[in-house]
């Protein structure tokens, strides 16, 4: 055999297998901004947020005529004070009444509307959802008069249930939108399946959506307590007797035109948040994972 032909018979050499470099750590993307321009604006931000409420802290803690920056010696007399002598014990009572009740009805009421509105078609449903999102460019001040008017021919002012029917239906366009955006997330071949089964529309309902629907109930549900916990109008305008009024126009009443106790209007304002704080406390994750949940798909 000739050189030539050696030549040609033997294979070609490999070529060379060169491994891609890995990385050596994730690149994030705040590794490429110096961490002070993150921190120092977020450390601003985190004083000016944190001192209010350290004010409200020291004027509830601090023994009344005192100018201390610090709560020392402290005392509790102001709480004291505006849970029994000012009658905030009725005031979170009825406040909690309202909040529940608003919580309950909203979400039945917007579980059933969002249900129709995510699995059935009908003629009026765009004009529907269109009546829906524009009913919240209403100001609640527009809704006193008729609504004070339905009241009064029903006899319900100076009633728990006349706050609880106008701040569920003031929360409700809202609700039912969430919620049948949240549906429409569920894939509709699971009810299917269900019915294959031998499960009917409501069993189906219960047994599979209703499961997955958790976290956007748990973010309706709260959302309507926090805001019927906090709202001032409804209370104000429905109920007379000091015996019916909520935390909010309680608070109102430790304002006069002559003087204000402040020590008791820190202490009625701890009062008041304590509750919406526990509530977003525990509910934080739910309630991140049902706004985003039910914002996504329209």
């Amino acid at each position: 055999m000739s050189t030539k032909e050696a030549t040609a018979v033997a294979p070609a050499p490999e070529p060379a297998v060169v491994e891609p470099q890995r990385p050596t750590g994730k690149r994030r993307a705040w590794d490429e901004a110096p961490r002070w321009q993150i921190y120092l604006p977020l450390s601003i931000y985190l004083v000016f947020t944190l001192i209010p409420f350290y004010w409200i802290l020291l004027f509830a803690l601090r023994p009344a005529g005192s100018t201390s920056l610090v709560p020392w010696p402290m005392t509790f007399d102001h709480f004291e004070k505006v849970w029994t002598e000012r009658s905030f014990g009725t005031y979170f009572e009825n406040s909690l009444l309202v909040g529940v009740a608003t919580l309950v009805m909203t979400t039945l009421v917007a579980l059933a509307g969002g249900y129709a509105l995510a699995r059935f078609d009908f003629k009026i449903k765009q004009a529907f959802m269109l009546a829906l999102l524009c009913s919240q460019f209403v100001p609640g001040a527009l809704l006193l008069v008729p609504l004070f008017e339905i009241f009064a021919e029903l006899q319900m002012i100076n009633s728990l249930g006349s706050v609880i029917i106008a701040e569920t239906v003031f929360q409700l366009p809202l609700s039912m939108i969430l919620i049948s955006n949240f549906i429409k997330n569920v894939p509709y071949s699971l009810e299917e399946a269900a019915w294959v089964d031998g499960c009917n529309r409501f069993t189906a309902f219960r047994i599979v959506v209703l499961p997955l629907l958790r976290p956007g109930l748990i973010a309706v549900g709260s959302f309507a307590f926090v805001h019927s916990w906090n709202h001032f109008l409804f209370a104000l305008m429905f109920l007379n007797n000091q015996e019916k009024q909520t935390i909010p126009v309680g608070l109102n009443t430790l304002m006069s035109a002559d003087s204000v106790d402040l020590g008791a209007l820190a202490a009625g304002g701890i009062i008041a948040a304590v509750p919406v704080v526990l509530v977003f406390a525990f509910i934080q994750k739910w309630l991140i994972t049902g706004f985003s949940a039910g914002a996504v798909k329209g």
